[in-house]
């Protein structure tokens, strides 16, 4: 049997790999907190794994690596000045930051869905990479194959830190770097809080200050941005109002404007790499040509990357005759918020659609895993996020759930490893 055939039977089939809880626990137990919260979001963590076929694993590799360097052309970099607002058409640098890119694995080639500038799980997912253990003999020599991260977590957890350094120094050079403010509204109230501590940790661990904080409470003073009687150097922006136009976000808005911090991902970073109408622009042939992708390549993308569409109301009767194979995505939303699948879409819905800025783009079938929940078979809808930087994979997680949209209320469901299966056949 092939690779690629043995990780469809194991996603079907297999309950061998599993994650090993109690040694989750131990990687949190530096701080208490930490497994109280992952222990009261069941949804968060699966207990399974998920196998990746090697094919697939080359296929999302290379289409990130062609996304990046499009993206980073002079054309695309000017097509994104023009249609971009203007706290990101005017900033200083394009900070993206860390990137996620997700991809549904259907019965053909890997389809991306969707680019993110803040993407949530990548300390959650490193902690899972450092537990996942064989429940039987039997497995345990090629567990050392069956790997998705290219780094091991250290080297992960090392191009993380590496990732804010290189964009301190992009902005202020040699000056030095004391205080990171993790940012969001209301963190502890976050679903995903669990992770800012992790973050916290790490950011302590590379010598730098670490604080936590609301977004509301931050404020504009002295030539700086505070945070009560902390002065901020850089901010990771964890928020999802992503052009900072809430006033709530005001005096974050106000540092960017004035440089009084270096912000991580900033608008521009938005607008550059997540913008949903990017999903467009890389489906824009001439576009790609412009950026210098050669026919290999351009058809490559377009064979990736689902046809994605600006709605806009002259094309709202074609739109609607075709939207049982479309979903809907706000311009400048995140992963299921205010997203609708076309084949359960109301006249009102629509409607709504119409009068805000969507893109819609063709679905893209999920792949499957069997999990045993209670002691019963269920299969939950799988799509892999790829962690990165500068174009290259640091790691690989999954999202298991039920329903239509991504969530993290599915019993068994929540991240889970990525096993790539690559060379386990050798080993057998």
């Amino acid at each position: 049997m092939n690779d690629d055939r043995l990780a469809t039977v194991l996603n079907a089939a297999c309950q061998c790999l599993w994650l090993d809880r109690q040694a989750l626990r131990e990687g949190l137990a530096r701080d208490p907190r930490l497994a109280e919260l992952f222990d009261s979001r069941p949804g968060l963590v699966a207990g399974n794994v998920v196998f990746l076929d090697p094919g697939d694993a080359a296929v999302m590799d290379r289409t990130i690596a062609l996304i990046t360097r499009a993206l980073t052309s002079p054309a695309l970099c000017a097509h994104v000045t023009r249609q971009a607002p203007a706290i990101a058409a005017s900033a200083r640098s394009v900070n993206g930051g860390m990137l996620g890119f997700d991809f549904h694995l259907g019965d053909e080639l890997p389809q991306l869905i969707e680019i993110n500038t803040n993407p949530g799980g990548l300390l959650v997912n490193l902690e899972l990479a450092r537990a996942v253990t064989a429940c039987c003999p039997e497995v345990a020599e090629p567990m050392a194959a069956l790997r998705a991260v290219s780094l091991s977590p250290d080297e992960v957890a090392a191009q993380i830190t590496g990732c804010f350094r290189c964009g301190w120094a992009a902005a202020r050079g040699n000056a030095p770097l004391a205080t990171v403010a993790l940012v969001d509204d209301d963190p502890p109230n976050q679903y995903l809080y669990p992770e800012f501590l992790l973050y916290q940790r790490l950011f302590e661990a590379a010598g730098w200050k670490s604080l936590i904080a609301d977004a509301a409470a931050l404020e504009v003073r002295d030539s700086g941005l505070w945070f009560g009687e902390a002065k901020i150097d850089l901010v990771y922006n964890r928020l999802t109002d992503f052009y900072l136009a809430e006033e709530r976000h005001a005096a974050l808005r106000l540092a960017e404007e004035r440089g009084l911090a270096v912000v991580i991902p900033n608008p521009a970073g938005h607008a550059h790499w997540a913008d949903k109408r990017l999903l467009a622009a890389l489906g824009d042939e001439e576009l790609l040509r412009a950026a210098g992708l050669d026919e290999n390549e351009r058809t490559h993308l377009l064979r990736t990357i689902p046809r994605t569409e600006i709605v806009t109301p002259e094309h709202a009767d074609e739109l609607w005759q075709r939207r049982k194979g479309l979903f809907f995505k706000p311009v400048d939303g995140y992963g299921s918020k205010a997203a609708y699948r076309g084949d359960g879409l109301a006249r009102s819905a629509f409607q709504h659609i119409l009068a805000h800025r969507y893109v819609a783009q063709a679905i893209a079938p999920t792949s499957m895993r069997r999990v045993t929940v209670d002691g019963q078979p269920a299969d939950l809808r799988v799509d892999i996020r790829n962690y990165c930087g500068d174009g290259a994979t640091w790691l690989r997680a999954a999202r298991l759930w039920r329903g239509q949209t991504t969530n993290f209320r599915t019993p068994g469901g929540g991240f889970a490893p990525v096993l790539a299966l690559a060379g386990v056949m050798a080993q057998q």
